[in-house]
């Protein structure tokens, strides 16, 4: 049965393809359609970028329409702006149909660029068509392209060199596109056949060396191996009987139970050292925590013989109508299409939610670490509504080299070691203009989380003493005499809060 999706090209249909679309770049879409509707494209609304793209008769204002946009483009123009391909090649590969004279994609394709340490990869990735572009209902098989969601994954994931990559829920092979930069190898999966199709074009069109496809269930097509690094945006959408069922999003499993098990269970394909990186749900139930849920996913973990070391981020969280409200307007089930049918499905969400004790839906980042050695050492649920600096991935890579340098830091080596206030670090405070001294000292972060913290005195002065000539001991005592304070007092004071900064990035 054919699974609809593109023709997989041979190595010289996909150079030559490569060839024709060499020019059409993110660049090159933003010069056609402009800032203002390259923002209303992030927001699903494709009207602004098709009036201007039909005002030019560039090739890629050819291809944007074509390809990204959805609209009829005369086969000359076809021919025009893929020269080597031509219209007929590219209804021979499932891209466009064509029909009196005109022609229509079938696919969304899109370029994508991705900054490197050795400068910068372009791409072009293909997918099923989205809603803004087919007006239509998905369709239950849907494979999801470029999305708010994996750009985020994207973002967050460290790039640090490494051996073995999996990358759990493909889609269409975006996360795979990003590891192929700095892996040995790359073992996709996914339960869905026509992701794994996207997945096999997107390679070949650009050609990448050969990623290992495997079709299964969570971790079931790799049991028994071992990855240097996990990536993956699961179908956590929450996602009640009689609410609306799309293969890229809804896994099937009741309530936050694919997330509860690939964080309970990825630490059996973690190679010593090895990272997992996954956004996720999580339900909160009645008066707990969401910190709850997640603590007893670890222990699950740890039960199992896989103590883990974790970091969670909760981004956003939503009542129980808020998150109904958001995932039926996402998959096009509004009250102006059928109020019925809407309102059933807002009723499955609540009769759901309410049956569970669900109060709320928190949506996050998570990252687990198998430590090399040794118990895990790293343990921090925290949240953070706001922006995240970028590139987000690298800070996370430089917050677990200061975590692991400051655990496994005596006291003592703490004190010896002269350290840095970190680049983006502003000290700020705050007071009545009249007051000679500031009622509130803060310590504000620039890049990564931009955390902020309240300072005393004492610790005041010793950041503003951190300019890698001293030792932190020897400004320690400095202070005490400065202060009149005894100076074990003060040591014994600055010490956890020393820490808590090279944790945080504020001190190097």
């Amino acid at each position: 049965m054919s699974l609809d999706v593109p023709v997989l090209p041979d190595a010289s249909a996909a150079e030559a393809l490569r060839a024709d679309l060499s020019t059409w770049t993110v660049d090159a879409v933003e010069a056609v359609v402009g800032d203002r509707a390259m923002r209303a494209l992030a927001r699903e609304q494709v009207l602004p970028a098709r009036v201007a793209s039909r005002a030019s008769s560039t090739v890629e204002a050819t291809l944007t329409r074509l390809f990204l946009l959805g609209d009829a483009v005369p086969v000359r123009d076809v021919d025009r702006a893929l020269p080597s391909v031509g219209a007929d090649g590219a209804a021979r590969l499932g891209l466009i149909e064509l029909s009196g004279g005109e022609a229509r994609g079938r696919v969304d394709l899109r370029p994508y660029a991705a900054t490197h340490e050795d400068g910068e990869a372009q791409w072009w990735v293909a997918s099923d068509q989205g809603e803004a572009v087919t007006g239509a209902r998905l369709r239950d098989d849907h494979v999801l392209g470029i999305g708010g969601a994996s750009l985020t994954l994207a973002g967050m994931t460290m790039r640090a060199p490494v051996g073995r990559v999996l990358d759990l829920g493909t889609g269409c092979g975006i996360q795979a596109l990003h590891a192929s930069l700095h892996s040995r190898a790359v073992v996709a999966t996914d339960v869905s056949r026509r992701a794994l199709a996207y997945t096999r074009f997107n390679q070949v069109l650009n050609g990448i060396a050969d990623w290992d496809l495997r079709e299964g269930s969570m971790l079931e097509p790799v049991a028994g191996e071992e990855f240097d690094l996990v990536v993956s945006n699961p179908p956590f959408v929450i996602t009640p009987e009689g609410a609306p069922q799309f293969e890229y999003r809804a896994s099937g499993v009741p309530g936050d139970g694919i997330v509860s098990t690939l964080i309970s269970s990825v630490g059996a394909v973690l190679a010593p050292g090895g990272v997992a990186q996954m956004l996720g749900n999580w339900e909160v139930h009645g008066g707990s925590s969401w910190q709850e849920g997640l603590e007893a996913w670890l222990a699950a973990s740890a039960s199992a013989g896989r103590p883990l070391d974790a970091w969670v981020i909760e981004r956003d969280e939503l009542d129980a109508a808020e998150y109904a409200e958001t995932w039926l307007r996402d998959a096009g089930v509004t009250p102006e299409r059928g109020r019925a049918e809407f309102e059933a499905a807002y009723q499955a969400y609540l009769s759901d939610f309410d049956a569970r004790g669900v109060s709320a839906v928190g949506f996050g980042m998570v990252l687990l670490r198998r430590p090399v050695s040794g118990e895990p050492t790293l343990r921090r649920l925290e949240q953070h509504e706001g922006a995240l600096q970028e590139p987000f991935g690298g800070y996370l890579v430089a917050a677990l080299a200061a975590h692991d340098r400051i655990a496994g830091m005596t006291d003592d080596a703490l004190l010896a070691t002269a350290w840095t206030a970190a680049a983006d670090v502003t000290r700020e405070s705050y007071g009545p203009v009249l007051q000679a001294d500031p009622s509130y000292l803060l310590l504000r972060q620039g890049a990564g989380l931009g955390r902020s913290v309240s300072m005393d005195t004492a610790l005041a002065g010793f950041v503003g003493a951190c300019d890698g000539e001293l030792t932190a001991g020897q400004i320690a005592h400095a202070l005490a005499a400065l202060l009149d304070v005894d100076s074990g007092r003060m040591v014994a004071g600055l010490v956890p809060a020393i820490r808590e900064l090279v944790a945080d990035g504020f001190l190097e």
